[in-house]
């Protein structure tokens, strides 16, 4: 749970860092693999990712999301040991060069993965499968670190086949809350939820999610929205291309911060970064936007 820190508001602990939410926080996508939806696989190599992941930083970044196992519709899971050839050349020297600057996180379901980041200095595990696996939520627990619990029904290769809900918002909301329990049992420091736009969800569930984000600040945790570049905004604006969503991704992500997201998680964070202090310049007298 998150809890007040005088005048900072609300404070994220992620290993030696203090990070207040007192305004949004953006969370920037470094995608090492070939076949990332978002960017085709431009930053497979180390030394681009590496180079992209400083830009970010200078963008304004707070967060660094490091993938290296594509979770796009259709993929296929890699073994720990390719993940980790792709993951530690660009971590490692990110965490020697930019720790001091920046919170470093691995998104990865793989305990072993999440075992190699953590004994590093990582504090944060993003895990898109939203730790069904208990030896991956033990690695986490056991390093006392953070988690962020994305839902996701089924597997990347599946998720998009008919899926359906009876009352996606209080199905996506109950899931959450019973692993977010399941992680402090297994000694999880920090807990962030995401309702998982994109995976396992039609438009219409995409769209109701982000109307009601609200609901989900009732669990007690920060929220993190990932909405970036997603397949939902090129069906409504038209735009197949990733790298065309721009203009939507603004939008929803304006949208999401009125609802009550504490983090964006971005391809394009400087755009995000002005969008933040847009949506908190325009918040009225009692610190809320109505659309």
């Amino acid at each position: 749970m998150i809890a007040p820190h005088g005048d900072a508001g609300p404070i994220l602990h992620l290993g030696g860092k203090f990070l207040s939410l007192a305004r949004p926080l953006i969370m920037g996508v470094v995608n090492i693999t070939p076949d990332s939806f978002s960017d085709g696989g431009r930053f497979f190599e180390p030394a681009a990712a590496l180079q992209h992941a400083r830009r970010l930083l200078d963008k304004g970044a707070d967060i660094l999301d490091l993938g290296a196992e594509s979770a796009r519709p259709g993929s296929a899971r890699i073994t720990a040991e390719e993940e980790l050839r792709r993951l530690l050349p660009v971590l490692e020297p990110l965490l020697e060069k930019e720790g001091g600057r920046t919170v470093l996180s691995v998104d990865t379901s793989s305990p072993e993965v999440a075992e190699a980041a953590l004994r590093r200095g990582v504090p944060l595990i993003n895990d898109v499968r939203g730790l069904r696996d208990p030896d991956l939520r033990d690695v986490i627990g056991g390093f006392k670190a953070a988690a962020l619990i994305m839902h996701m029904r089924g597997e990347p290769d599946t998720m998009q086949d008919d899926p359906r809900y009876g009352d996606v918002v209080g199905e996506v909301k109950a899931h959450l809350a019973r692993q977010a329990e399941r992680a402090a049992a297994s000694g999880v420091r920090e807990v962030i939820i995401d309702p998982g736009i994109g995976f396992g969800k039609t438009l219409a569930h995409n769209l109701a999610l982000i109307r009601n984000l609200s609901d989900f600040r009732d669990l007690g945790h920060p929220v993190c929205l990932g909405v970036s570049r997603k397949a939902f905004i090129g069906e409504i604006t038209g735009a197949p291309d990733a790298r065309d969503r721009l203009e939507g991704t603004i939008v929803a992500n304006a949208f999401g911060l009125g609802a009550g997201a504490d983090i964006l998680r971005v391809h394009d964070v400087q755009a995000a970064v002005r969008t933040v202090k847009m949506v908190e310049a325009l918040r009225g007298p009692e610190g809320k936007i109505s659309f």
